[in-house]
């Protein structure tokens, strides 16, 4: 049962998939609508292979800043959840600056950093990883403060030190949250980074297939706006999958959101 459920959740939105790519190439043939304004799924994925040699490398360079902006997401994410939850004072006082970042549009403060920041690929690693980082943040600490207090006074009835404590019942009681932190993290580092080349992208930094897209808008190659378009949700679609199969690896055998139900 447990197999044809780990099928069924692969089977059911690759029929939806199919069948929504069927009737867009359906609507686009019946009514004649040409290429420059909306191109089939048949060639969309003909220019993705014609164009590989020119996509590909874009698709390089974006995949590489988003996955140095979620690692340092990840890292500093963590670091600083463990910190705000050790005092009480550190983390009234710098948890609403976090907020600040998280709330503040990366589209409108992504000129500031490239400006200040001359090395185009460190900017969009910063532009990046300031989208990305809140949500580790956020939950990491919601999951160490969420720590069964039970659990916590067993650990002190038992003469456990604050290290113990931590590292055998709140770090792993955090887990679960730290992970969901990481899949949402992973997503926005993309779209950070996807923001990010366009801003570049549009004061002549070329940088990712975002660029790749302005490129295409500008010359009027639709078809191959909708194939970089294409393999910046193929990225994401990856991305999410690696990072749900990280928490699986992780949590199939103890919690309870990764426990297989029970008919």
């Amino acid at each position: 049962m447990a197999a044809r459920g780990r099928g069924d959740r692969v089977l059911a939105p690759a029929l939806v998939g199919l069948a929504a790519l069927a009737a867009w190439e359906t609507v686009v043939r019946v009514e004649g609508i040409p290429p420059y304004i909306l191109p089939g799924p048949i060639l969309i994925a003909r220019t993705v292979v014609a164009d590989w040699g020119t996509l590909f490398p874009s698709l390089l360079v974006t995949l590489a800043i988003t996955g140095a902006a979620f690692l340092v997401a990840a890292v500093l994410g963590l670091a600083l959840a463990v910190v705000f939850t050790q005092s009480t004072f550190i983390e009234r006082a710098f948890f609403p600056y976090a907020v600040i970042l998280q709330v503040t549009p990366i589209v409108a403060i992504a000129p500031l950093i490239i400006l200040w920041v001359k090395w185009i690929p460190l900017a969009l690693l910063i532009c990046a990883w300031l989208v990305a980082f809140f949500p580790v943040l956020s939950n990491t600490v919601l999951g160490l403060a969420s720590t069964d207090k039970n659990l916590v006074d067993l650990f002190r009835l038992y003469g456990a030190t604050r290290w113990q404590a931590f590292r055998y019942l709140r770090l792993p009681s955090a887990l679960p949250y730290f992970l969901g932190g990481l899949k949402i993290s992973g997503g926005l580092a993309l779209i950070g980074a996807v923001v990010a080349e366009f801003v570049a992208g549009t004061g002549g930094a070329q940088s990712g297939l975002a660029f790749r897209i302005l490129e295409a808008g500008y010359t009027l190659q639709i078809p191959r706006m909708f194939a970089a378009l294409f393999l910046i949700s193929a990225a994401g679609v990856l991305i999410f999958a690696l990072l749900t199969g990280l928490s699986r690896l992780a949590l199939h055998r103890w919690h309870e959101s990764e426990l297989e139900p029970e008919d």
